[in-house]
């Protein structure tokens, strides 16, 4: 009987110790989340981030912060993101950008296995958009303006490799139009330069250049999807305007670092795919031109992981270097 109690109370004493580690951890999570944002602000990227982190901050009880890291098409900002603690406390969001780094630029990461892949947020395409002073009204137009003129007419981008640059190199590849590519440090700075008229056209992100276009302050030309976006539904598409086959979209994903517990990464997952539901963010994102998504873990690395081998393609075809 002795023995039959001893054996009891250890056992008894060895779960309670098994257990009392699990119950002294604080539930996740328990002081404010870092979200970077690898642009400066203004952008789509930006303006994405900033329309979801309150949704965060209701549902996992903690202050979600915005943090502007831009540079090198997202690249500088991963190189911190990688370094940081797996603990759930810092995320990112991803931009097209991880998906053209790696056939563009040497990187200190590696784009797929230092990442967590939490959930592919929303999609959109960009924009078409000319200065008024551009003499052009449709695609048409356009091509035969610049036909005209090889070389003389100035474009901006957000940075080399972005779908923003990737969409100006496909139209001219496809149309044999010959523009001059002038880079500039993010959505913001970029759509500032062709407000002012430094640039003349720019395929902004339709978040980004939708409002300037209502208002008259640019012209809209075509927007780059497959098909119309439901921000602008009177706007045609590239294709439909005389360019078949010509598509390019735009992503916005969030990340952790690699080797994040499964547990956060499914709560944040959880809690950006209940987000996403809410109709009021649908509803924001959707004035922005972006369609929320909100997928598993699994289908956005697979995502990724497509995204990085297409656009290495076409980087390659198309012989774009990076600084």
């Amino acid at each position: 009987m002795r023995q039959k109690l001893h054996v009891w109370v250890l056992t008894a004493a060895v779960s309670l110790g098994a257990v009392q580690p699990v119950a002294a951890q604080a539930p996740y999570p328990v002081k404010p989340i870092r979200f970077i944002v690898g642009f400066p602000p203004g952008g789509t990227n930006d303006i994405v981030a900033r329309a979801l982190a309150p949704k965060l901050s209701e549902g996992l009880g903690q202050q979600v912060v915005v943090e502007n890291r831009g540079g090198a098409n997202t690249a500088i900002a991963s190189e911190m993101f990688v370094r940081t603690p797996p603990d759930g406390y810092t995320i990112m969001l991803n931009a097209p950008g991880h998906a053209t780094n790696p056939a563009l630029l040497k990187l200190n990461f590696d784009s797929v296995n230092d990442f967590a892949f939490i959930t592919l947020v929303a999609e959109s395409q960009n924009l078409l958009v000319v200065h008024p002073s551009l003499p052009v009204q449709s695609v048409k137009a356009l091509i035969a303006f610049s036909k005209k003129r090889p070389g003389e007419i100035n474009y901006g981008s957000s940075g080399i490799g972005t779908t923003v640059h990737l969409s100006a190199e496909l139209f001219q590849f496809m149309t044999g139009v010959k523009w001059v590519h002038v880079p500039y440090k993010g959505g913001g700075p970029g759509l500032i330069a062709l407000l002012s008229g430094e640039v003349s056209l720019y395929f902004g992100n339709v978040p980004t250049v939708i409002r300037q276009a209502r208002t008259g302050k640019l012209r809209a030309i075509a927007v780059t999807g497959r098909k119309r976006t439901p921000a602008a539904p009177d706007i045609p598409t590239v294709a439909e305007s005389g360019v078949p086959g010509y598509e390019v979209t735009t992503f916005y994903g969030l990340s952790a670092p690699a080797k994040t517990p499964r547990a956060i990464i499914d709560r944040l997952n959880s809690e950006t795919v209940r987000a996403l539901i809410s109709p009021d963010l649908r509803e924001r994102l959707q004035e922005l031109g972006a369609d929320p998504i909100g997928n598993t873990p699994e289908q956005y690395t697979a995502f990724m992981k497509n995204e990085i081998a297409k656009w290495a393609k076409v980087i390659k075809a198309a012989g774009i270097k990076g600084e």
